[in-house]
Order: C-alpha cells, then sequence, then structure tokens
C-alpha cells in the first residue's frame, strides 16, 4: 500500500532490473542482483497478450524471447493451462476470452519462466470489481501452490490483506516505508473474500 507518486513502479522496476539504482543492493537468496535476472518475473497492470496469438503461445511467448520454449517447458505451460482451467481455451485468442481469464493466462505466461520472485504492478486495476475479487482469488491460490513470493503494489486495501502475509504502508515521495502490519487470519484464507 502507498500514497500516490511515491515510486511504488519505480521500486519494482529497479528490483525487475529495468531501471537503474541510485544506491542500496539487491539480493535474492543471498545472491546480489544486478540487472535483469531470470530470478525474477514481472506482471503489470495490462496484461499485454498479443492479440494474434493464441492462448498456447500467449502463455509459451515469454519461454520463447528467453530462448527456453523446449519440450519440458512446453509441458509445464500446458500443465500450468489444465490446473487453472484454461486448457480447453488453449486454441482461442484474447479478444474471446474474459478479462480474468486473460489475467490468468499473463501470470502463466509469467510463471513459465519458473521465476523465484513475482512483481505485480498493480496487475488487478484494470478489472472491474466482481472480476477482480474473482483473479486475486485466483492468483492467491497459484502463488501459494506454486510456492511463489510475490511483491505486489495495490491500492486497494482489502486486495492488499487477501493475498499478503505482510503489507508495508509507503509514505508520500520520496517513499519510505512508514508503517508495517503482518497479515494472520485464524482460519483458512482460501476463499477469503467472495461477494
Amino acid at each position: 500500500m502507498d500514497q500516490v507518486g511515491c515510486g511504488k513502479s519505480t521500486l519494482l522496476s529497479i528490483i525487475a532490473g529495468l531501471e537503474s539504482k541510485s544506491e542500496g543492493e539487491i539480493y535474492i537468496e543471498d545472491e546480489k542482483i544486478d540487472g535483469i535476472s531470470p530470478k525474477i518475473g514481472y506482471m503489470l497492470q495490462r496484461d499485454c497478450l498479443l492479440e494474434w496469438k493464441t492462448i498456447l503461445n500467449n502463455a509459451l511467448f515469454g519461454l520463447e524471447i528467453k530462448g527456453k520454449k523446449n519440450e519440458e517447458n512446453i509441458k509445464y505451460v500446458e500443465e500450468l493451462l489444465k490446473k487453472y482451467n484454461l486448457y480447453e481455451f488453449k486454441d482461442k485468442y484474447p479478444s474471446e476470452i474474459s478479462g480474468g481469464m486473460r489475467q490468468r493466462v499473463a501470470l502463466i505466461r509469467t510463471l513459465a519462466v519458473k521465476p523465484k520472485i513475482l512483481l505485480l504492478d498493480e496487475a488487478f486495476s484494470a478489472l472491474d470489481y466482481q472480476t477482480r475479487i474473482m483473479v486475486t482469488n485466483d492468483i492467491y491460490e497459484i502463488l501459494r501452490k506454486e510456492h511463489i513470493t510475490a511483491l505486489i503494489v495495490t491500492h486497494d486495501i482489502s486486495e492488499a490483506i487477501s493475498m499478503s502475509d505482510r503489507v508495508l504502508v509507503l509514505s508520500k515521495r520520496p517513499g519510505t516505508i512508514k508503517d508495517m502490519h503482518k497479515i494472520e487470519f485464524d482460519i483458512k484464507r482460501k476463499n477469503s473474500f467472495k461477494l
């Protein structure tokens, strides 16, 4: 959670290696990260699916760019599509599926490269409220099942609480950590925020 304009997207871009940092170091599993790392997946606000590619080919696109589109990784993507109820749509095009399904395809494309950390920059803000609730539930379950650590930027308090173990609140520019809240539930979180 943060104030508008405090540098949250810049922070994610620095972690992803897309922007230079002015100071400090970034470590993942005790390894210093300089520049773009295969250990980091980045999912933006828009799903950025390519309208002329099928759902399967969109899901494989990250692997294609990284030169890792091999039989083993294709099978992994197909399994993710099956697991998250998209396999039957694999030959459809993005315009033929819902906004929530598009976001899941974008997430699978990001997970296909097997990142250790997933950066989500207001990844659900373009969705209507009801779809957003369903998708955030889906994404939370996917991240939990795939054992992926995620750093999520959002202005939506309920989204932050429902998807997080810890919520950091940032101050106005320059962004500093204003407060930190550990999120603990006495009951299982599954389907924690249904309508």
